[in-house]
């Protein structure tokens, strides 16, 4: 009798790629350390649509302080 498979999927991974986190989630986890003052832990660990709301209105907030510069 053959042992069961952990995975009944034939892909190796299913994971994100290194060049999307390179691009896209470090980008973020970056722009949040920076003008939002999270810890790398933090930023990571937040879900995605909690951490592209707080992306989101970091920009808002700093596109309204340069129109009032």
């Amino acid at each position: 009798m053959l042992p069961k498979e952990r995975c009944p999927s034939r892909w190796a991974s299913f994971g994100l790629t290194y060049e999307y986190l390179k691009e896209v989630t470090y980008e973020e986890i970056f722009f949040l350390q920076h003008y939002g003052h999270f810890t790398f832990t933090e930023a990571y660990s937040l879900p995605v649509g909690l951490r592209k709301w707080f992306i989101d209105r970091n920009v808002k907030f700093l596109e309204e302080r340069n129109e009032q510069s």
